[in-house]
């Protein structure tokens, strides 16, 4: 490998850890929206089913006191009765006690209308504030979590910046500077390891020649295609040299054998 790129490959392990950490951040508040979303909503269930609880109750106070003074106001007339003089006002006074009477019935029925739709309504209000409490509970839960992930990366990531910042310091100005523009280019990695024969970068097949010349570690290789800088972290072949010292007791111990 190219010792040039040697601090290049540290750096871009701790850029693409801090890529990941940001990025896992960024998530973090679409996270906590997406469960505070089902807790806004048992929220208001339980907001609307309580406040037409109340509502109701209301509008039965409303009608009993109606009826309370409807009850009063034929009592008085039936008082009365025995006041009137002649027979025509008698029937006449008894027929409006009639309708008094009738008129209590319309407003009993309007009482116990609101008790009916108040014990539904009760019983709706129980089972939304149980959901609330359950939701609750999980929202809590969710966001502890959360934020104790949030405090984890930020911690990390404070971390991984200083190594990023020392390990830059240790990479040639001009390297450095081709390294940052490759990585602004690409979105991601401006270093590619060579596997197979091919560009883990953009996974296309590479020419010998240049997977030869990268190998060899002279010099600095970009992919054709990705542009992205190559290296290949493994060990070369050692080739033997025709005349050496190695070759010489080889074909020594050849002779003896023979």
């Amino acid at each position: 490998m190219n010792q040039n790129l040697s601090p290049l490959i540290e750096l871009q392990k701790l850029d693409l850890r801090i890529a990941e950490i940001r990025d896992q951040r960024r998530k973090i508040p679409e996270r906590l929206q997406a469960i505070d979303a089902p807790l806004r909503e048992a929220r208001q269930l339980h907001q609307q089913t309580s406040g037409s609880v109340e509502t109701l109750i209301k509008e039965r106070r409303s009608h009993e006191q109606d009826l309370e003074a409807h009850e009063a106001h034929t009592e008085k007339m039936k008082s009365r009765l025995s006041e009137l003089k002649s027979n025509k006002e008698y029937q006449a006074h008894l027929f409006e006690i009639e309708v008094a009477n009738k008129k209590k019935g319309d407003i009993e029925e309007k009482v116990l209308l609101c008790m009916e739709k108040i014990e539904q309504l009760q019983r709706t209000a129980k089972e939304a504030q149980e959901k609330l409490s359950t939701i609750e509970k999980v929202f809590t839960q969710e966001k502890q979590t959360l934020d104790e992930l949030e405090h984890r990366l930020s911690t990390e990531l404070a971390d991984l910046e200083a190594q990023q910042h020392a390990h830059s310091a240790h990479v040639e100005k001009g390297l450095l500077s081709r390294y940052n523009s490759i990585k602004a280019l690409r979105k991601d990695h401006a270093l590619a390891e060579i596997k197979e024969g091919i560009c883990s970068g953009c996974r296309l097949q590479l020419p010998p020649q240049l997977i030869s010349e990268v190998k060899r570690a002279d010099d600095l290789h970009t992919c054709p295609y990705c542009r992205r800088m190559l290296y290949w972290d493994g060990q070369i072949p050692v080739e033997a040299i025709p005349g050496s010292e190695l070759d010489k007791t080889s074909a020594l111990e050849i002779g003896e054998s023979v």
